[in-house]
């Protein structure tokens, strides 16, 4: 049997599990999201599900790990075997294997935008993921750098690179806040992200919103239980949740105020959807000094972001087979990589080299767009991650017990027990509930 790993410290974990929510859910998905859904109000209603259900959903997620010492599949098995509960757990490695499959052609994108950055390529957007060959192939190379990390294992691979990585990213934002706050016409895309008008707000706002606030923190998907499932019980679970959470928060929200003050600069549409970055980030750096350098820095940067993202997304499948089927590592990190290649062909054919996917809506278009890419988007980035988030915590809250998760949580974390309390109403009533409403909401049942 293959032994299992274990974070090397306290300060890794954090960062990489802080990589892991940080991302292109961030740098990519936040802004677009905010600028679909009305601006400043998305991002109140955002801010509230981080507080009050995300973060909460964090603790519960660490402790269920750490407790069990296994996969999500297997840490529901371990706690009530025979139980149906464990198809949640597999329901978060199918999630796993979704996201990665069209999160990595969306990174593969960042990637070619290198390479063009450097080049100074006047290729559109549009053109250039319209190149099957090309996108498939950066797709494989994307793919291959995860597993060349992931093969490496928790401390020698996941940890180590996730303390160099994450800090030059927060640094970048930094110095492209400061420009992109000085460009003529910015305080407009500043109005429009900081104050708040809710009669832009929609039904689908509110799930948009939550499915973000999950999206974003990689929760429902089984990577925060697999995470904890590798810390030692000496470790502060209530500490190092509220980190994540809050550097996760701040890169997003940072994030915006790039954006959306240079969208406004440059008179773009703030709704133009998942192509935002593509569209504002190399104008931007068109117009400012040095940008060609700055462009390939960000570029590279940000598809590091996506990199700590997806190694944990590929971690789970990983760890579930080794966990529960005795795979070795390193053979099963293959099939699952090949896995994921094959579900994300058809989103790379989406975008306009193929109308059969360009133009596939199986789900309806008040939902998400038709091309693939956005509709398993959408059943894996949204619906899947509620859907298991709310079962996850009926598990803990009610099956495994909230009281018996809060034993775990006091564990090595001395102040938690100043919010034991408000923490078991919140993940045993008032979490199932308001995730419940919004995702009948997303039937049109208000």
């Amino acid at each position: 049997m293959e032994e299992r790993g274990q974070w090397g410290s306290q300060l890794g974990f954090i960062l990489a599990s802080t990589g892991s929510a940080v991302g292109l859910g961030n740098v990519w998905r936040f802004p677009y999201l905010v600028g679909e859904n009305g601006g400043a109000a998305f991002v109140v209603i955002y801010l509230f599900f981080v507080l009050v259900i995300a973060t909460p959903c964090i603790f519960a997620e660490f402790a269920l790990g750490r407790y069990t010492q296994k996969n999500p599949v297997g840490a529901i098995t371990k706690i009530r075997p025979g139980s149906p509960f464990k198809y949640v757990g597999i329901l978060g490695v199918i999630t796993g294997v979704g996201i990665l499959s069209f999160y990595g052609i969306i990174s593969g994108w960042i990637v070619g935008f290198i390479i063009k950055t450097a080049t100074k390529s006047h290729m559109g957007f549009t053109e250039f993921v319209s190149d099957p060959l090309s996108v498939l192939m950066l797709f494989a190379f994307f793919l291959l750098l995860n597993v060349i990390i992931v093969y490496k294992g928790i401390a020698g691979g996941i940890e180590r690179w996730s303390k160099i990585l994450m800090p030059l990213l927060f640094i970048l934002l930094v110095a492209l806040i400061i420009y992109a706050n000085t460009l003529e016409g910015s305080s407009e895309g500043l109005i429009f992200y900081l104050v708040p008008d809710f009669n832009k707000v929609t039904s689908s706002t509110f799930l948009s919103a939550l499915g973000q606030a999950f999206f974003s923190l990689s929760l429902g998907m089984g990577v925060m239980i697999t995470y904890g499932s590798y810390l030692p019980k000496t470790s502060n679970m209530f500490s190092s949740a509220i980190y994540i959470a809050l550097a996760d928060t701040l890169i997003a929200f940072m994030a915006g105020l790039i954006i959306f003050p240079a969208l406004f600069a440059m008179g773009e549409n703030p709704a133009c959807g998942p192509t935002l970055i593509f569209v504002v980030f190399p104008k931007l750096f068109n117009i400012m000094p040095g940008g060609i350098i700055v462009g390939v820095v960000f570029f590279i940067l940000l598809s590091i972001a996506a990199l700590t993202s997806t190694i944990s997304l590929l971690e789970v499948p990983v760890a579930y087979f080794v966990d529960e089927r005795k795979a070795k590592r390193k053979n099963i990190i293959w099939w699952v990589s090949g896995a994921a290649f094959l579900l994300g062909i058809p989103s790379a054919l989406s975008q306009g080299s193929s109308e059969f996917f360009t133009k596939f809506g199986l789900f309806p278009s008040y939902l998400c767009s038709a091309d693939f890419l956005s509709q398993i988007s959408f059943l894996f980035g949204d619906l899947s991650l509620v859907i298991g988030s709310f079962l996850g915590t009926i598990f803990i809250g009610w099956v495994w017990g909230a009281k018996n998760a809060a034993a775990e949580l006091e564990i090595g974390s001395p102040y938690f027990k100043y919010f034991k309390l408000p923490w078991v109403y919140l993940i045993r009533y008032f979490i199932p509930v308001v995730i419940f409403l919004i995702f009948l909401n997303l039937f049109r049942i208000f």
